[in-house]
């Protein structure tokens, strides 16, 4: 269970957001819709532990995440919440699988080749193991980012503006992945995106106005 109570943001200038009540259950699945300037941004990054609101509480399982201290929330951030990005963030310089052990590292948690192999088998990358993210294809750093955000089997699994970039191939190729690490992971899943091809996948809409 995921929630979010009276939850508001003052931006420069006292000009306040403040966000209705959400109570996201176990493995759902929610699109997250505004247009630019709506605060879509910042609910992100109040989900996600990097933006503490003026007001307002954010529970993940029960746990109340502002409520910790700092290297508590690094850590509770790497072990229950994986983001995707609109584009990979990567170190170029370590291998995908270093890439990977590197995240289960950040969260405390002991490094697992047998996890890493079995993401990456299941997003059909495992033959990428060793490479660089140079020498991957754009479609095949995305299925990385999407390994890098499940690897730690994350209660909420959150993912920004995936496919606005992409041909609708592609876009609807990223959205199947996520919607299926969702189900594997039994994560909840929040996608937030204006990407109208995406909305027909999703019942459960938040939405910004």
């Amino acid at each position: 269970m995921i929630s979010l109570t009276g939850v508001s943001h003052n931006y420069k200038g006292n000009v306040q957001i403040s966000f209705k009540d959400w109570q996201i259950e176990r493995a759902a699945k929610w699109l997250l819709l505004g247009a630019s300037g709506s605060g879509k941004t910042t609910l992100l990054h109040i989900l996600t532990g990097i933006l503490k609101p003026e007001a307002g509480t954010v529970s993940i399982n029960g746990t109340s995440i502002y409520g910790l201290k700092a290297k508590e929330l690094d850590q509770f951030r790497g072990r229950n919440i994986g983001i995707v990005f609109q584009r990979p963030h990567l170190i170029r310089s370590l291998t995908i699988s270093e890439n990977l052990r590197m995240a289960q590292s950040f969260a405390l948690l002991p490094e697992d080749e047998r996890r890493i192999d079995e993401v990456l088998t299941s997003l059909g990358i495992a033959q990428k193991k060793n490479a660089y993210p140079n020498e991957l294809s754009q479609g095949q750093l995305q299925r990385v980012s999407i390994a890098r955000a499940v690897i730690n089997k994350p209660a909420l699994l959150i993912a920004d503006e995936p496919t606005s970039s992409l041909d609708d191939q592609n876009a609807m190729a990223v959205l199947n992945l996520l919607l299926m690490q969702s189900e594997m992971n039994q994560a909840t899943l929040v996608v937030a995106t204006h990407d109208k091809r995406v909305k027909d996948a999703f019942t459960n809409t938040y939405e910004l106005t």
